[in-house]
This record gives structure tokens, sequence and C-alpha cells, in this order.
């Protein structure tokens, strides 16, 4: 279950760097971006992010979807989602298990699901409704959570589930893996080998906050990746051949600090023999 046109290592796209990355002259294999940032695009980032959109390979990450939540899919976001997908040709669209709405109101945040039977079949469900809608396959992402309410089985058991259930392929978060893992006492090893490389259509990599003195790690997307997670990435690479890419969502530094960590990421990859 590849990805066309997807392979080798990729970058998120960023408001922050746009202008300094269409100048690149030495570009990642791939990007990808967020629809919501995206959709209503200001005048004065359009000229680059067209440029850039119609030059190179391209994966849609959303963060607004809601999957999990209670309330049936907002099918006018859905068509949103669909016109700018249709527009740009992005024929890969990522997402969230998770949710974010309750009673119709968005809370911009990536709350956790209770790992039940139950939630497995309501968010098999309405995958299928999100698949028919937008004429593509969903993929989805495990998230990071500090609680787990109401759970009856493991994290990597309600993945599993969910992926045979609704047919579909995962984005696996390596860092989100190692940060779930140190908060909630888990092998993270033993997870990822628990997962079928089959499944998976690519990879996150990202940075947290690690408090020192407590036992908690913050998933922040802000923080440069750490020495433990590149080497949870290596031993990952050695079962999973998968696209990976560095994801960076707050706390942005200079474009040419993040393709430092991307040229670390390409030879990691390298050695490891992804292709």
């Amino acid at each position: 279950m590849g990805m066309k046109n997807i392979k080798g290592c990729g970058l998120g796209l960023r408001r922050e760097f746009l202008a300094e990355f269409s100048a690149l002259k030495k570009k990642p294999d791939w990007i990808e971006i967020t629809p919501e940032n995206w959709i209503f695009i200001p005048h004065r980032y359009a000229e680059h992010f067209d440029e850039i959109m119609g030059s190179m390979p391209v994966v849609a990450h959303g963060v607004s979807l809601s999957i999990g939540s209670p309330e049936k899919i907002d099918k006018s976001f859905l068509r949103e989602i669909k016109t700018f997908l249709d527009r740009y040709n992005i024929q890969h669209y990522s997402e969230h298990l998770s949710f974010s709405t309750l009673g119709g109101m968005q809370t911009y945040e990536l709350l956790p699901l209770p790992m039940t039977k139950a939630m497995v079949m309501h968010i098999g469900d309405k995958i299928k409704q999100v698949e028919d809608f937008l004429q593509r396959p969903l993929i989805l992402e495990n998230a990071s959570y500090y609680l787990a309410p109401y759970s009856e089985m493991a994290e990597v058991d309600f993945l599993n589930e969910i992926v045979e259930y609704a047919d579909i392929t995962l984005l696996l978060d390596v860092n989100n893996v190692y940060v779930n893992a140190t908060n909630h006492g888990f092998d993270a090893d033993a997870y990822i080998k628990q997962i079928s490389p089959s499944r998976v259509a690519y990879m996150h990599m990202a940075g947290h906050l690690e408090y020192p003195n407590e036992a908690l790690l913050l998933d922040t997307h802000g923080e440069a990746i750490s020495k433990k997670v590149w080497n949870l990435l290596e031993r990952t690479l050695k079962k999973i051949d998968r696209p990976v890419m560095i994801e960076r969502d707050n706390n942005i530094p200079p474009l040419k600090e993040l393709m430092e960590e991307y040229k670390k990421l390409s030879k990691i990859v390298a050695k490891r023999g992804t292709k």
C-alpha cells in the first residue's frame, strides 16, 4: 500500500519560511502541507505557494476532521477539503486518530479517544464516509495522549483493529510512539513490532518537551528531534521501509536549521536502505 510519487524524505511546509523554501536549490524529496492553513491563503503567500505546489510531490495532513467525535461528519468542511485537494491534485490525505469537536464547537486540540470496540466501529464507519466523499483513501496517524479514558485495550491493539476494520493505512508518528511509551509505561519497540509494515503509508519525526524532574513528555512539535527518537527511527526503519518526514509546528526555527535536521534524516534513511 505505497504512496505514488512519495519516496525518500519530506518536510512540513510552513508560512514562516515559504519564500526561503521557494528559493532552495536542493529541496526535500516531498512536502506535507496542512490544508486548513492554506485553504484561505493570504495573497502575499499565494504566488510562492502555488509555485511550490506545482513543482514537487505533496501530501496533505489535516487537523480538523475530528474523526472520533460523536457528531456526524461535517460535509461542508469535507467539501472545502475536497476542493483544495482537487485544485492542487493532491491524492494523499492524512488525519489524526483523535477528536477535536464536541457539541459543534472546535477545540483546536487533538483529544484522546476511549480505546474500545465500539469506538473502533464508530471510527471505521466514519472513515468509509470520508473516503467516499473525498474519493481518496484516508490515512490515520497515531496521536499522542495523556489520558486513556474508558479504554478496554492497549493503544497498539486499538490502532490495529481500526486499520483492519476500515482497511486503511497509517501515518506512523515515531515521536508519538516514544512519547506515549514513556508517559504510559509501555515498550516503544514492542509497539512498533506489532504494526504491520504493509499498513504504514509514511512516517513522522518531530520533537517533544521533556521535564527533567518529572516522568512526563509533552508532544509539542516545537523542539529539535531528540537523540532517543532518532535512535527509535533507526530501529523502526529496519522493519518498516516507508517515506519519512520532519514535522515542526511550533517555535519554528530558520529554514537552514530545519534543513540540517532534514540532512540528518536523509543520512539515516539512506543508511537503512529506505527508498
